[in-house]
């Protein structure tokens, strides 16, 4: 029996890049909060989820992979400065846990818990960087899923925060100053009304970073 997938609609868009046209009609999809968007992503599920709720042998496979996936988990140390770092995960924890050491001899102390960003578990680590000394420590938000992150900045010692916050940064590099004293990111510039897929232009600053 033939499945009725939901249509997309292809729209006359297209983009000239030196004289060569490139059409886009699903263009429209890169804006998520619009009606037709929503009403596509429903249709698709409306489609999606009964067949899935029915298979017998999903809830097997949760099971055994749940198993599986179950054991402790150690990445490789580094050192920034004078301190160790490596990430931990004791199984099923949504995310690794950033430890810190004062030497390879030390117990291990939580350094950053991404788990702890948020209570229901949305909110997710994306990209971070120490600065050549190892004293600052500079680290992306990712709110569900999202492309788009906020950044935030902690003096290593004593993993305090500063009151510095970056946003609208996308897809951007983290690489501070060779004195610390500053990073360089990419960012889109503000625009009226909501962030949507249409959104072209991004440019690279530099935050003096706040050393209290």
């Amino acid at each position: 029996m033939a499945i009725p997938y939901p249509e997309a609609q292809r729209l006359d868009d297209s983009d000239d890049y030196h004289g060569c046209k490139i059409d886009d009609p699903y263009r429209w999809l890169e804006n998520p909060d619009s009606e037709e968007t929503k009403s596509y992503v429903e249709a698709q599920n409306k489609l999606t989820l009964p067949f899935l709720e029915k298979c017998p042998v999903r809830g097997k496979f949760k099971a055994r992979m749940t198993e599986l996936y179950d054991y402790p988990k150690y990445s490789c140390h580094f050192q920034k400065g004078t301190r160790y770092f490596h990430f931990f995960n004791t199984g099923l924890q949504n995310q690794s846990v950033m430890y810190v050491q004062k030497s390879l001899d030390d117990d291990p102390r939580v350094f950053l818990d991404p788990n702890k960003f948020s209570e229901d578990g949305t909110v997710a680590l994306r990209g971070y960087a120490f600065s050549e000394d190892g004293e600052y420590f500079a680290y992306g938000l990712s709110t569900s899923g999202s492309d788009w992150v906020t950044m935030k900045f902690l003096k290593v010692d004593g993993a305090t925060e500063l009151p510095d916050t970056l946003e609208r940064v996308k897809f951007s590099c983290m690489a501070w100053t060779h004195d610390a004293k500053g990073m360089f990111y990419n960012c889109y510039l503000k625009q009226d009304g909501k962030i949507d897929g249409k959104m072209r232009s991004i440019k690279t600053n530099i935050k003096k970073q706040k050393t209290s």
